[in-house]
């Protein structure tokens, strides 16, 4: 389903089913995926996601694109300060951040547990 809307969240979910789609590229054996590259791009995409849901809401709310957040403290603050719910969605962004972003894409873990964590709460934002 396309929205025509500029701002859609429905591209935060098309990321999302981009990330699950290169994952699956990666055998899984014992508890890790086999094949980190498609570890490290799809926690890339699935990162991205949870950002783009946020902006999303933002821009919806009026802010403008030019003030969106440009670091994880940056998007921390405009949620406490912005959004309903902010206690569950920092935990689970900052869940995204360290399983996705930290651990998987820049540190290379390949554990399935943690990346499959990282996903569900990306999820959970969008």
């Amino acid at each position: 389903m396309k929205s025509n809307k500029p701002h859609s969240i429905q591209e935060a979910y098309r990321y999302l089913a981009n990330a699950k789609e290169t994952l699956r590229k990666s055998a899984i054996e014992y508890g890790r995926y086999s094949d980190s590259k498609y570890v490290k791009e799809a926690a890339g995409i699935a990162y991205l996601s949870g950002l783009k849901a946020i902006d999303v809401y933002l821009l919806s709310r009026g802010m403008n694109k030019k003030e969106l957040p440009t670091s994880i403290e940056g998007y921390e603050n405009i949620i406490r300060r912005k959004m309903p719910h902010n206690g569950k969605l920092i935990a689970a962004l900052n869940n995204v951040y360290e399983n996705l972003h930290i651990l998987a894409y820049y540190r290379g873990g390949t554990e399935v547990k943690m990346v499959k964590s990282g996903l569900e709460n990306c999820k959970n934002i969008i």
